[in-house]
């Protein structure tokens, strides 16, 4: 909860492309939360400037991350929110770069406890078929369940390589929409 008790969900969209099927989804979901009376916000990591994680362990060892940068803007957003919905289009077998970089980072953020106990969806669209999200899926999975959060669903949509393939698939649009709000009860 945040100041206004009310539930926030935060949209992170790991996506170089402005408006394609990543953000279509994140944003499906984010309405979806909306509609069942969640305040939203949504970060476009592509915008923003997160330096790679160093494993240098100053987060353990002294409370702060290293760098300073925009994952502070983040990890604020990131406390004042009960549930985050986490959006990647596969590239190459795996997230972008830029969302494995801020993943990378989580570990300092859920030591701070800003993703203990919360809600969190995944949403994933990719060009191939399903069999080459998992290593994506896998990594979420197992961090998340790591970091003491608690899974409310995936989407995974095969075959969405341009966002005209999105715009078919009303189904996978209707599911989005669906978890959010499943984010939010």
């Amino acid at each position: 909860m945040n100041k206004t008790n009310k539930i926030r969900v935060l949209g992170i969209v790991g996506s170089a492309r402005s408006g394609g099927n990543t953000e279509t989804l994140v944003d499906e979901v984010l309405a979806g939360a909306k509609e069942a009376g969640a305040e939203i916000k949504k970060i476009i990591l592509n915008e923003l400037n997160i330096s790679h994680c160093q494993g240098c362990n100053a987060c353990a060892n002294k409370g702060e991350c290293r760098h300073n940068d925009d994952m502070n803007k983040i990890n604020e957003e990131m406390s004042k929110s009960s549930a985050f919905v986490y959006g990647t289009p596969i590239y190459y077998w795996g997230p972008t770069g830029i969302f494995k970089t801020f993943h990378d980072r989580l570990l300092a953020t859920s030591r701070k406890g800003f993703i203990k106990d919360k809600k969190v969806a995944f949403v994933v669209p990719l060009g191939g078929s399903e069999s080459v999200a998992r290593h994506t899926i896998g990594i979420l999975t197992d961090s998340t369940n790591y970091m003491k959060a608690n899974i409310v669903g995936q989407i995974v949509s095969p075959g969405t390589m341009e966002i005209e393939d999105l715009k078919k698939k009303s189904g996978v649009l209707q599911r989005a929409r669906e978890m959010g709000k499943k984010l939010v009860v």
